[in-house]
Formats: structure tokens, sequence, C-alpha cells
């Protein structure tokens, strides 16, 4: 009976699913790449030792005064224009009041009135086609420190260095409707700070952080249910998952006729389940009022220019460009255009070879699969794009076929990245013949041993022209061009 109604919880919500709309709103930090931090020269670097990357101004010591960040400002605006967002040119910061005990200042700064980004959308792509995520606002501030747990048996541990790193918190409308989308929305965001190299994105060092906010309604419902904030979350991974098994959790709530209680909550993804931390019945008071230590701050009409003119060109134009300009396919183009160290090793392989789709075939056939496996990234990979380009005009001139360039030439290359390809493939004995004499000889070697194959071969069976090309790839040790093989082949079966 147990295991029974056990496997009933299990699966009831799971069939109800269809009955309800699930709402979600997403907030993601963007923890921005800047050698300082936010309002102090104190370095925003990860990794160092607890409590070293502070100063008396990050602590909030009396006397001490703020002093703004300019490449903040110039990253916001980025990602804003990135985002389709309206910039908002007058800005202030405020003061959001709250006790925790990793805010040494007791409240941290943030902005509230005037974020500096308004609107805007992230468009994403899914199975059935696209859609806009609409965006509400994204807004500077400041982080807070960082509470450990696990350092010492009895006490929690503070750790500052993260005080005052700046943060641009993304904030979307309720208007995602499943767990895919937040997955597709996250990777999406995730790709254009990186392409901006604004932040790296590795949500598990807390670089990019998501709070999400979720709830159901009937379908055909027009009214919010009550929201349930699953926070930080590190990895996109995490989100879906965490996603789904709270939507699973409040339509059992619902189904039992149980009120769902507007709180804060955690995701364990060792057990795949939330858990409460605080009940939120309203809105918290945070008592905003205006910095009276920072001076409010004008985004000029200059500024927003340089800025769009510097912008590097962004994912969806240049897969754009890559499926009408370069002929790659919709594939292969969205491929390399999500990520931005594999458009510019495309980028550098093109100026010196004019084969696009080879370049394509190579950056996303032998070389993402030797990085695959030699878990490495692309910055690692030690042969350079106009090695490459050499290795293919040489495939283009018939001097070596691509199965031995993709196999012994690139991994000798590995080796010996001095020699050139062609110095590689003639040390290797792996310069095709092209002789016409020569490959006419091997030709006909090869229809000599065979003739049973050539009667079955012109009773119809034209498959066979396969059996004779590898018996003349044997005889000439695989130097024969085999498209002048397979030519002659056909000229003299048929």
């Amino acid at each position: 009976m147990t295991n029974a109604y056990q496997l009933f919880c299990y699966l009831y919500p799971q069939l109800m699913v269809e009955k309800y709309q699930v709402v979600i709103g997403l907030e993601v930090h963007v923890q921005l790449q800047t050698k300082s931090k936010l309002f102090t020269g104190d370095s925003a670097a990860f990794g160092a030792a607890p409590n070293t990357n502070i100063s008396p101004i990050a602590l909030a010591h009396p006397g001490t005064l703020p002093m703004m960040n300019k490449k903040v400002i110039e990253y916001a605006v980025k990602l804003g224009i990135a985002l389709n967002c309206d910039i908002e040119q007058h800005n202030y910061f405020a003061r959001k009041n709250y006790l925790y005990p990793d805010l040494p200042k007791g409240y941290q700064i943030s902005q509230h009135t005037t974020p500096i980004c308004k609107n805007g959308f992230v468009k994403i792509k899914l199975g059935d086609g696209e859609k806009k995520i609409l965006l509400n606002r994204i807004h500077i501030e400041e982080d807070a420190g960082k509470s450990l747990h696990d350092v010492d048996e009895h006490f929690t541990s503070i750790d500052l260095n993260r005080a005052g790193v700046p943060l641009l918190e993304v904030v979307t409308e309720p208007c995602l409707h499943s767990s895919n989308e937040a997955f597709a929305y996250l990777t999406e965001v995730r790709k254009i700070v990186r392409w901006l190299n604004i932040c790296d994105g590795n949500m598990e060092e807390g670089s990019m952080r998501c709070d999400a906010n979720v709830s159901i309604r009937l379908k055909g419902d027009t009214t919010l249910g009550t929201r349930v904030e699953v926070k930080n979350l590190n990895s996109i991974r995490n989100v879906k998952r965490a996603i789904d098994v709270e939507v699973l959790r409040l339509i059992t709530l619902v189904e039992s006729n149980t009120p769902i209680i507007q709180e804060t909550r955690s995701y364990n993804a060792d057990d795949n389940t939330t858990f409460s931390l605080r009940t939120k019945e309203e809105a918290d008071d945070y008592r905003y009022f205006a910095d009276p230590d920072l001076t409010p701050f004008t985004i000029t009409d200059n500024f927003l220019t340089e800025i769009k003119s510097a912008l590097p060109e962004l994912p969806e134009a240049l897969e754009k460009k890559y499926t009408a300009v370069l002929n790659l396919s919709a594939y292969d183009a969205a491929t390399i255009c999500s990520d931005k160290d594999l458009v510019n090793y495309f980028e550098e392989i093109i100026k010196h070879s004019s084969n696009t789709k080879a370049a394509a075939n190579w950056l996303l056939g032998p070389i993402k699969a030797y990085l695959n496996d030699a878990q490495l990234a692309l910055h690692q990979f030690n042969i350079l794009p106009k090695t490459i380009a050499d290795l293919i005009l040489l495939i283009d001139e018939g001097k070596v076929n691509f199965s031995n360039a993709s196999t012994k030439i690139f991994t000798a290359l590995l080796v010996d990245k001095e020699k050139t390809p062609l110095q590689l493939a003639t040390a290797l004995n792996l310069i095709q013949e092209s002789d016409t004499d020569s490959i006419e000889a091997w030709v006909n070697e090869a229809i000599a041993k065979m003739p049973d194959k050539v009667i079955e071969f012109k009773s119809g069976k034209k498959g066979l022209i396969g059996l004779f090309a590898g018996e003349v790839k044997k005889i000439s040790k695989g130097k024969a061009d085999m498209q002048l093989v397979n030519k002659l082949l056909n000229e003299k079966l048929n």
C-alpha cells in the first residue's frame, strides 16, 4: 500500500501538468569582469584568500567615501544595447537597507527608480520556433560578501572579498512558461555576456547566479498565482530541474486544497528537492533612498554613440551572415556562433581560405572532437588557424585526401607545429598521385583482379564501384587521387 501510494503521489502531479499554466520570472545576477570593485579600488578577482580583497571603503568605515567605477557603466550600457533595452541617461544610486551578516555596510548600493536599462527582450530558439522573453529592467548594484557554513563546525564564517563587486541584475517579466524556456533564456544570456566579454558566465563560481519566481494557474486564467522564489541556483541545468520539481510541488498543493505560501526556497541538487528558507507574506521594505555619498550621473549621447560603434557583431546577425553570405548550413552557423572563441578561430581560418564550408567542417569536426577528448578549451589549442587553412588547401588541390589529412597529418601537427602540412604530408608519404598514367595502371590492375565482380557490376550491381575504388587505394597505398580513380573506374566499367 505504501509503495502504491508513493507512486500515486509521484505520478499524479505530473498527470495534472496539462491542466495548469506555469508562470516564471527570472532574476539573473551578472558579475562583471572589471579589475576593481564598483565603488573602491579593491581587486574584484575571484579566488583570493578570504578577506584579502577588502578596504575601509568596502567595509564602510566612518569617513570613507565611494567612487564610481566608469567601466561598470560602460558594461551595463553594452548589455542593455545588446538586449534591445532603452537606456536611461539620467541615473542615481540608492541605498537598499537590510541587515545580513555578510553585508558590511548594513545596506546595499543599488538602483531603484532609475534602472540604467529598461524594457528590452532576449530572443530564444525553441523546438517550435522563436520567442521573445521580455525584460523589465537591468540595474547596477554591488554584491554582498559570502557566508561559509562548512569552514568551522560551530560558527558561520564570513568572506567579504565579494562585497562591493559590481553586478548587473537582469529581470524578466513573468512571461516564461516552462523550464525549457528558462533553460534556453539563460543559455542565451550567458552567451551574450561572454560575447561582450563583460562576464565569464561561470555559474559554478557564482559569476552568474539565478533566482526563479515560479507560480501556477489554471489554463485560461489571467490572474497570477501565489509565487515562490527559488534562490541562488548555480547552474543552468539546476535552474531547469528546480523549476520542474517546484511546479510539481505547487500542483500537488493545489490539487490537495493546501494553500501555497509565498516564500523563499532553495534547491538541493543531491536529492532534487526544494526546501523553505523563509516565508515572504509581504514585500520586503528596504526603505530605499538616494545615496547621499554618490552624485547622480548622466550618460551622454556621445558616450552612447561610442559604445554602440564599438560593439562586436552580435550572434544573431553573424548567424544570418554566415548562412546568407558564406553559404553555411543553419546548423553550422548556429554552432559556431554559440561561442565567441569558435567565431574568432573560424574568422581567422577564412582569412586564409575561401573554402568556408571546409573551414566549418574542420572546426566542428576534427578540431572540436580533439578538444573534447583532451578536455581542452579552444584557447589551449596549439594549431594556428593559418595552418588549418593550409591543410584545407592541400585537400582542395588534390594533394592529400581528407581521411589522411584529418587523421595522420592533423595528429602530426599536434606534435610538431613547426612543420607545415605539406612538409608533414611529404614526410609521411601521403601526397596523392595525380598522374593519369599511373592511376590508370592501378585501375586496370584492380579490374583485372576481379573479373567476376566486373560481370556483376555490368549486370546492374553499381554499388560494387566502391569495392574497385578500395582495391585501387590498397594497390596505391593510399596515394591515388580518388576523384580521378572514380572517374576512370566509371569510364572503364561502363
